[in-house]
């Protein structure tokens, strides 16, 4: 199922850099926009890949649930 992002993007020195706003910690770079959509999006493919890794970890542990005072 397509997901939709909202890329927000600045010009620094010669460069697009963006982040997508929902998905905390995707940042990326690119010489032109198409550049920095096809750099954000693999950006966002690997955080997806590595979270299946993590996640397929976890089906193999135990998991309880703790609270957490802040």
């Amino acid at each position: 199922m397509p997901r939709s992002f909202t890329l927000e993007y600045w010009q620094d020195e010669g460069w697009f850099v963006g982040r997508l706003k929902e998905v905390p910690g995707i940042f990326s770079q690119g010489e032109t926009l198409e550049d920095l959509k096809v750099n954000i999006l693999e950006a966002y493919r690997l955080m997806i890949d590595e979270e299946k890794k993590v996640l397929s970890a976890v089906v193999k542990s135990r998991i309880k649930a703790i609270q957490v005072e802040v």
